[in-house]
């Protein structure tokens, strides 16, 4: 396999591995084109690697830029706006662990606290409500561990993973 063989599959697989996480697949095979360029990329290039509409494009970027993975370049005498990518791994695992916790476990931790609250006296709403705080509770764990890993260091992350298995 040469390298333009490897590359290709490389964006197809990361853009698999992110619809499996809830991520747009166009998204996620931009995000593995700018990690791939040793150069920031225009919208153009991106267009034409990826054979996607300039719209499409300039949407995935933008959410890119939005999740904190892609940032803006400009290149000075020239008018188009250039995008590079996180090329550290461990960070671009963090920040993608910080904003999945953002959009999706604080919510639950939000709704979980307000449906908790339920009480008419009845057997049902005690079981609701037990089910809901050991939800709760699982969930807050969750985020807990989230956090450290957001705020870990390389080494701490690693010596933890290693723990576990």
């Amino acid at each position: 396999m040469n390298l333009t063989e490897a590359q290709a599959q490389f964006i197809q697989t990361w853009g698999t591995l992110g619809s499996n996480w809830g991520i747009n697949r166009t998204m996620s095979q931009v995000h593995a084109l700018l990690l791939l360029s040793s150069e920031p990329l225009s919208t153009d290039s991106i267009m034409q690697d990826l054979q996607i509409s300039r719209g499409n494009s300039n949407m995935n970027v933008r959410a890119l830029m939005d999740w904190g993975l892609v940032s803006k370049v400009l290149k000075p005498g020239d008018r188009k706006e250039y995008f590079i990518a996180e090329k550290q791994i461990s960070k671009v695992a963090k920040q993608i662990a910080a904003e999945r916790r953002k959009r999706e476990l604080q919510p639950v931790l939000q709704t979980l606290a307000q449906i908790k609250q339920v009480d008419d006296g009845s057997v049902e709403a005690d079981a609701f409500r037990h089910l809901v705080e050991e939800l709760e509770d699982f969930t807050e764990r969750v985020d807990r561990t989230l956090d450290k890993f957001i705020r870990s260091d390389e080494n701490w992350f690693y010596k933890q993973l290693m723990t576990l298995l």
